[in-house]
């Protein structure tokens, strides 16, 4: 047969999308035949990328953030040669397949990031672009470009629907993020029908007044257009660059194109017919003809550039061997050799300095003696530098003029705040961490999801952790959301009760590499704890006996963070009574869930029932430990408004009442 045309070869999209989603009876064929043209020109004349090598470094980033329509997504990956079979293609939507029904990070060789929760795709892309940039900042010398790609991400009108999309364009735009490349299939479809009805939006100049390229309206079934279009916003660097391409959903079902109801389910076995003959694709399901891959594969051209970059990398290594030591350790994710000597030797002049001290000042001090060991943190927060104190000496801010940095201000936007942490996480050469208080983690909830869900090593620090910030009322005190994190699979939380552990947590975080950390900090001071060094070497397992007593415990007391202090102090006053009382810090309770058996059972015995968790929290998470003969001592309402020490007496959170409630546990 001829060579196919570039129509030929979109085709081939359309044709897997609707045989895939047909198969399995579920699915959004709509949105990958209609973008199918403009896929097939920027994967075959622009997209720099290897198919063999998934992950190497300088390749372009591709996102759909309208991970609804991930049949495109999954297409491009089969036709071009990497590793996702046509066996895989007819399991889509099946148990255990690569390709589930949104794309997921490191599920399917050559998916970016996860996506599916519209607009957050868009973010994440963001994130991407700030990290090349950054990295090219750092690394690129004169004439050794290393660092050089595009990040490329469509989005639906649903994507530019959601509140996050305002969040992170409009940060794109001041960060003058030149090569992030929005490519917007403006169908005007979406689920509920035409858009006119809900988003009459002048998207244009929105984007304007971002401070973005608008380029548009494109015809995106037009191939010569979508080409002129890709060049125009690749011509363009001081700013990001949005096509708005004017598509048809479905396009090419004959009955079903244009309409909401190719959205979302198959198209039928008889509209499927129907569109074959309409698209001129004679072929059976799941069959494409050799010649279609032949076109289609990108395995020779993507050698041949990633031969290309390793060849400038060698000069760059010859001219600059030390630079391109700490590019290889840091695109790898490995820490630098010296990092646990001196991390421990850090967590030991925190446990000697014994001093009152708010745990969010003592996660800075943190931040100060380990940010001069790893130039890949990345930190920021969401307008509250100032409370969070997540800027340390060695913080410099990231600007449209300066990118050498490592600070975001990322203004009071807490949601594209994780989700461009994830962006930046995912890309490669960064530990993220960003800030803003414990209660308005609800605002980037779904961007701390996908965190845990993608397992990625992304840093949150949360403070005004409680009732505890006291004056600004219930509005801004957290209450039920440390309980909420904990819940979160994969999510690892600590609530550290003093300089030490906050230490211990922060080495933690950056030690783990397959998921998110939240770190839940003080706003008011909290007193130093003693301990042994065998006690400071526990830390790390989550849980530990901070104070024992002699022989068998009568009662367990458990705390977290700033109640620590008060249990221990309950505890003295027990033991000098006659009570053999053993208070037990769990500043993280996965950790310490994830310890072995006998580790838990030396510190909680199951032979001593009798026991008392205090947090200033909801009290429910902690019945899992106290069992039914215990007690919490926790919040089970909102709180009020007035200073922090009149809050915790109000609340029961005393040394008197804390005694109290032990001695009745003791008697019952």
């Amino acid at each position: 047969m001829d060579t196919p045309s570039r129509r030929d070869l979109a085709n081939a999209i359309r044709a897997l999308s609707m045989d895939a989603v047909q198969k399995a009876n579920s699915g959004h064929p709509g949105a990958p035949m209609g973008m199918a043209d403009i896929a097939e020109v920027l994967w075959n004349d622009y997209l720099r990328h290897n198919p063999a090598n998934p992950r190497w470094v300088d390749r372009d980033r591709f996102v759909m953030s309208n991970g609804h329509g991930c049949m495109l997504w999954y297409s491009l990956l089969h036709l071009s040669g990497y590793d996702l079979p046509i066996e895989e293609i007819k399991q889509f939507r099946q148990l255990h397949s690569k390709t589930p029904g949104h794309p997921e990070y490191r599920l399917t060789p050559g998916v970016e990031t996860t996506t599916g929760p519209l607009g957050q795709g868009l973010a994440n892309a963001v994130g991407m672009a700030i990290a090349e940039r950054v990295l090219a900042a750092q690394f690129n010398q004169g004439g050794h470009d290393i660092v050089d790609h595009y990040t490329y991400v469509t989005v639906g009108d649903g994507c530019l629907m959601e509140g996050i999309s305002h969040e992170a364009c409009s940060l794109a735009g001041t960060l003058g993020l030149g090569k992030l490349i929005a490519i917007y299939d403006s169908n005007r479809v979406s689920i509920d029908g035409p858009v006119e009805g809900w988003f009459t939006d002048d998207t244009s100049k929105r984007f304007e007044a971002y401070g973005w390229q608008v380029i548009g309206e494109v015809d995106g079934h037009n191939p010569d257009e979508i080409k002129v279009a890709i060049d125009e916003a690749r011509a363009v660097r001081d700013r990001p660059s949005v096509i708005y391409f004017n598509t048809v959903i479905g396009w090419g079902s004959p009955n079903k194109q244009g309409k909401a109801i190719c959205h979302g389910a198959p198209l039928g076995e008889d509209e499927v017919a129907l569109a074959r003959e309409t698209i001129g694709w004679h072929y059976q399901p799941f069959v494409i003809p050799d010649e279609y891959y032949r076109a289609w594969n990108a395995r020779d051209r993507g050698a041949s550039f990633e031969a290309e970059w390793n060849k400038k990398f060698a000069a760059y290594r010859k001219d600059y061997p030390d630079l391109a030591g700490e590019f290889d350790r840091r695109t790898h994710g490995e820490l630098p050799i010296e990092w646990d000597r001196s991390a421990r030797t850090y967590i030991s002049e925190a446990q000697s300095k014994n001093e009152a001290v708010a745990s969010r000042k003592a996660s800075q001090a943190a931040l100060n003696a380990y940010g001069p060991l790893l130039p890949e943190l990345i930190g920021g927060s969401a307008d509250l530098t100032e409370s969070n104190l997540t800027q340390w000496s060695g913080s410099r801010p990231i600007s449209k003029a300066s990118a050498e940095g490592n600070y975001i201000h990322y203004g009071v936007r807490e949601f594209a705040m994780a989700a461009l942490m994830n962006g930046i996480a995912v890309h490669g050469g960064f530990i993220p961490y960003g800030g803003t208080f414990l209660v308005f983690s609800d605002y980037a909830r779904n961007a701390l999801r996908l965190a845990a869900l993608m397992r990625i090593r992304s840093i949150l620090v949360l403070t005004h952790d409680s009732i505890g910030l006291g004056e600004d009322g219930p509005t801004h005190q957290a209450v039920e959301h440390a309980a909420s994190l904990r819940l979160m699979p994969n999510m690892s939380v600590w609530r550290p009760c003093d300089a030490a552990e906050a230490a211990v947590a922060w080495k933690a975080a950056i030690e783990r590499r397959d998921g998110p950390t939240a770190l839940l900090l003080t706003r008011q001071k909290i007193p130093h704890q003693a301990r042994t060094s065998e006690q400071v070497n526990n830390i790390v397992r989550g849980g530990y006996i901070l104070i024992n007593c002699q022989g068998k415990p009568d009662a367990i007391i458990l705390a977290t963070g700033s109640e620590v202090d008060l249990a221990v102090n309950a505890a003295k006053q027990l033991n000098s009574m006659g009570k053999n009382i053993r208070v037990v810090s769990i500043p993280s309770t996965d950790v310490f869930n994830a310890q072995d058996d006998a580790y838990k059972e030396l510190v909680l015995p199951h032979d001593c029932d009798k026991r008392v968790a205090v947090e200033a929290g909801v009290t429910d998470y902690w019945r899992a430990y106290v069992g039914l003969n215990g007690r919490v001592i926790g919040m089970n309402t909102f709180g009020e408004s007035a200073p922090a020490e009149a809050l915790f007496k109000h609340f029961g959170f005393t040394v008197e009442n804390l005694i109290n409630v032990v001695k009745d546990v003791l008697a019952a």
